[in-house]
């Protein structure tokens, strides 16, 4: 039997909407998803606001029936941002309704669909004066956003929407990141060096992992390159002590072994399964690091109590940085969520900060863009830990908040991203 893309985007997307299911577990391991089926998952949830719109525009009323709602978004999607023939789309979308056993909303979808074909400009043209339209994000999204960053809003939106690049860190332990351009020129893959992550190589088009040459043999991982900026502000030293709370998948932990492999580094996740995805960014590197599944907010349960040299703390967030990498943000989280994460935050920065050694180094980083979860939430911490000093250097990238660096989305083509380097001082004299 023919393989039906649009019904397996129809399935994830289903439990994406009624379950809530982010798109990462639901595509995680599945191998045999076709690069239409994906197109039309990613698609349909980067655009679902501004295709919403546009099917109230064609609708009398939104049908009860969640299938055939998402029937009429998904060949939507397809006929306003795919190079898909007409007929094609309107065809195959229709044929979903009697996989789906629901052959009596043929009709309507059909003539749903052809009406957007035959009135597509002046429905465009009423559209573009709509702000879900326009910025397709949700109201609360777009005012926290304005109210965050009043000077950058409109290109976060932007940026949100865009297809991320692929990019990824050179193992500095096994080859350069010239000379590994230089071993993808030869395979006829392009990249460019980035300006701020020393080892990372941004790819002119994606590809698949197992497609890049030393992928197997631990030369390079796929990585963004504001991610890469984390384990060089730990400013580890050879033996020293290393926690990486919060570890999973794994990439910052094998970055700090790349950099230097002598560390005794403690990897640390709440989620068994989690950790398993490490271990296996780890043996693929030939890297060592002592995993342990355990909770961050209470260190009783798992910690032997000897103190770290360097902790990194890659918090529970919002995820608000990373939304063109997983658009379903915008229609899965909520402003409670935000202040549930604020708290949990607070709790894990209070739980860990015990366990940092005099003269100590943590550092604090979030993919978020969201203020009370970054500068403000540092802001409060070193007010309540007299013994927390802030470091303040100056970086060439991000903008300085007071208590880290912010990098918006998109800025040279990085996720957003936020640290903050804390300092445990030897003695309140210091």
């Amino acid at each position: 039997m023919k393989k039906n893309e649009r019904f397996d985007a129809f399935t994830i997307l289903s439990s994406l909407l009624q379950q809530r299911t982010p798109l990462s577990y639901l595509l995680q391991g599945k191998t045999s998803f076709t690069p239409l089926t994906k197109e039309i998952c990613f698609g349909v949830t980067r655009h679902y606001i501004r295709l919403e719109a546009l099917a109230n525009c064609l609708l009398n009323k939104r049908p009860k029936d969640i299938s055939v709602w998402l029937c009429i978004l998904i060949g939507l999607y397809q006929l306003h941002c795919l190079n898909i023939p007409d007929y094609a789309v309107v065809k195959e979308t229709v044929a979903l309704l009697d996989q789906l056993k629901k052959p009596w909303a043929k009709a309507l979808v059909n003539a749903i669909l052809r009406r957007y074909c035959r009135e597509k400009e002046s429905l465009l043209q009423t559209l573009s004066q709509h702000n879900a339209f326009i910025y397709g994000h949700s109201d609360w999204l777009i005012h926290r956003i304005q109210t965050s960053w009043p000077d950058n809003w409109q290109a976060i939106l932007t940026a949100n929407d865009c297809h991320p690049p692929m990019s990824l860190r050179v193992n500095q332990a096994k080859i350069s990141a010239t000379d590994y351009l230089a071993a993808l020129e030869t395979h006829g893959i392009q990249g460019s060096q980035c300006t701020f992550a020393p080892n990372s190589i941004r790819l002119k088009t994606p590809i698949a992992v197992y497609d890049l040459p030393g992928f197997s043999t631990g030369e390079v991982s796929v990585q963004d390159s504001a991610a890469q900026l984390a384990a060089p502000l730990l400013d580890v030293k050879p033996h020293q002590r290393v926690l990486d709370a919060c570890c999973a998948p794994g990439g910052k932990t094998c970055h700090l072994l790349e950099i230097e492999p002598t560390l005794s580094l403690l990897a640390l996740d709440i989620e068994s399964t989690r950790l398993e995805r490490v271990q296996e960014n780890l043996t693929r590197l030939n890297l060592h690091a002592t995993l342990q599944q355990g909770d961050a907010l209470t260190p009783e349960t798992w910690w032997n109590g000897r103190l770290f040299d360097r902790i990194l703390l890659d918090a529970p967030c919002s995820a608000t940085g990373v939304i063109r990498r997983h658009p379903d943000i915008k229609l899965l989280r909520t402003p409670q969520d935000i202040e549930t994460i604020v708290q949990v935050q607070q709790q894990i920065l209070a739980a860990l900060w015990p366990l940092l050694a005099p003269g100590g180094r943590l550092v604090y980083a979030t993919c978020s863009i969201m203020p009370e979860e970054n500068e403000k939430q540092i802001a409060r911490f070193i007010e309540q830990h007299p013994d927390c000093h802030h470091i303040t250097t100056s970086q060439p990238w991000g903008h300085s908040t007071g208590h880290g660096w912010q990098i918006l989305p998109g800025e040279h083509d990085m996720d957003g991203f936020f640290y903050s380097v804390l300092q445990k001082q030897n003695d309140l004299g210091d």
